[in-house]
């Protein structure tokens, strides 16, 4: 066995998956997975997106690489930026607002991402990695149940512009599952990020389209953000839990710390710690997201001073090798702003007008910051063995999705297909939201305000998951229904 691709698409895993069994280690898997993810998840991330990556190579300390979206604006006039468009996206027993059109794009990072992965990680030419992709754009992709429901979901943005209609309706209607969505202009820019790298997004003839498109609609992206944007590494959160070490996505990103926060908070507490008790960790780290946070996570020293305190949207892939290498990378479009670079198939992200990532107000970053997301590649390993990688899409529901995962594997001792597809809990604003199995009856009686769903929903992420057996070395994933999950094993 050469590993094991866990994805939010089977073909999205089959394309990692392909190139494990070629030789290719678990970095090099996950890039030609995320760049498949570009064409079967195209609502959910893309190129002009941003994401995480979190790497464990035997021996080695994990590594971050930052390629999340930043503030645009450097040399714009702010006088002159277009309002957002609201588009009120109905999930079963909760409404959420997102903003779209070109206020919303930020500063993309994906394919620097892709290019600064490959650099420090991969052995396989990236044009390879990128062939995969470039081919189902081409060929084109049947929508499959999953992702049509992400259509339907997502309907009032592609609505939003001719363009976006264009890419994403059939005639007169959003389109649905079994229709073939081709893209070939999508496919040459693939082809070209595999020969010419990140260089025609950042500087050259496709930035030039990007801002031409951006500014003819009021948007703030400049080429001078564009030109200054580049991935950055970090040094992950590391936090003990039962023995255990959790490495997570640190600031200036929002949601490794809270994870870390509620895990420490648990750690000091029997095993397994009840609902209860879980749900008054989350609400205790929800909490904590005070302005003050918020303009402190890009602070140096800021980790530290958090977690001490405490002591006293989005598509997901994880990827484990026979070598023991690790990655877990979480990409993000937001859901799209609609804004469509002509001739290049590149959906820009709507970053700007996601109020999760803006809690003091939209256009508050100073340009450049790096924005406050809750994504966050996970990895649990022990003395220096990775055990789990994961990560989850699914904007404030990503924590706690990872964490219910991360709990149902080390303290109830599930297996990993068991620990993502447990019903889960979110609370937020003083609401918990819950999906059918959970203890409704004893949560009413503890005075919780209650949204139940009549399902599992997309709305509580969508949870990739590896695993290595510690005891055999045995390679398992698991793929999370809410979102069309996927395991391939090579």
């Amino acid at each position: 066995m050469r590993g094991v691709v866990a994805a939010g698409h089977p073909l999205t895993a089959e394309a990692g998956a392909q190139i494990l069994r070629t030789g290719g280690n678990a970095v090099d898997a996950a890039l030609a997975a995320m760049a498949a993810s570009f064409v079967t998840e195209p609502q959910l991330t893309g190129l002009g997106a941003g994401g995480y990556m979190l790497v464990a190579e035997p021996g080695e300390a994990p590594a971050l690489l930052d390629f999340f979206v930043a503030a645009p604006g450097d040399g714009a006039d702010p006088s002159a930026r277009a309002p957002l468009v609201p588009a009120e996206v109905f999930f079963e027993a909760a409404a959420q607002v997102f903003h779209v059109g070109a206020a919303s794009c930020g500063v993309y990072g994906t394919p620097a991402g892709i290019c600064e992965a490959h650099r420090r990680f991969a052995t396989v030419p990236l044009a390879d990695l990128v062939a995969p992709a470039a081919a189902l754009a081409r060929a084109g992709v049947e929508l499959n149940a999953q992702q049509a429901y992400i259509f339907a979901l997502l309907e009032p943005i592609s609505a939003s512009t001719p363009e976006a209609r264009a890419k994403y309706w059939v005639g007169d209607r959003v389109a649905r599952e079994g229709d073939v969505l081709a893209d070939a202009e999508l496919a040459d820019t693939l082809e070209r990020l595999g020969a010419e790298g990140a260089a025609p997004f950042y500087t050259g003839d496709i930035a030039r389209a990007v801002c031409e498109c951006v500014a003819e609609q009021g948007g703030t992206l400049t080429a001078a953000d564009l030109a200054g944007y580049e991935a950055v590494p970090r040094e992950p959160i590391r936090v003990g839990y039962r023995g255990f070490d959790v490495f997570t996505n640190p600031p200036p990103s929002a949601g490794g710390i809270l994870i870390a926060s509620v895990l420490a908070q648990l750690d000091r507490e029997p095993a397994p710690p009840s609902q209860a008790r879980l749900l008054a960790a989350m609400e205790s780290a929800h909490r904590a997201r005070t302005p003050d946070f918020t303009e402190g996570l890009s602070r140096p020293g800021f980790l530290e001073e958090f977690m001490a305190s405490q002591l006293g949207s989005t598509t997901h892939i994880s990827v484990l090798d026979a070598d023991g290498r690790a990655c877990a990378v979480t990409c993000t479009n937001g859901e799209g702003s609609g804004i469509f670079v002509p001739g290049t198939g590149v959906h820009l992200n709507n970053m700007m007008g996601e109020e999760d990532l803006s809690p003091l107000g939209f256009f508050t970053h100073p340009v450049g910051r790096r924005l406050p997301s809750m994504m966050s590649p996970t990895i649990v390993a022990r003395d220096g063995a990775v055990h789990i990688a994961v990560g989850s899409a699914g904007s404030n529901r990503i924590r706690s999705a990872i964490l219910q995962v991360i709990l149902g594997v080390i303290d109830r001792g599930l297996d990993l297909v068991d620990a993502v597809e447990a019903p889960r809990v979110h609370w937020e604003d003083g609401v918990v939201y819950a999906e059918p199995g959970v203890d409704a009856d004893a949560l009413a009686g503890e005075g919780r305000k209650l949204a139940p769903f009549k399902d599992r929903n997309v709305f509580f992420g969508g949870a990739q998951a590896v695993r290595r057996d510690p005891a055999t070395g045995e390679l398992a994933g698991a793929g999370d229904p809410r979102r069309g999950g996927a395991v391939v094993m090579a």
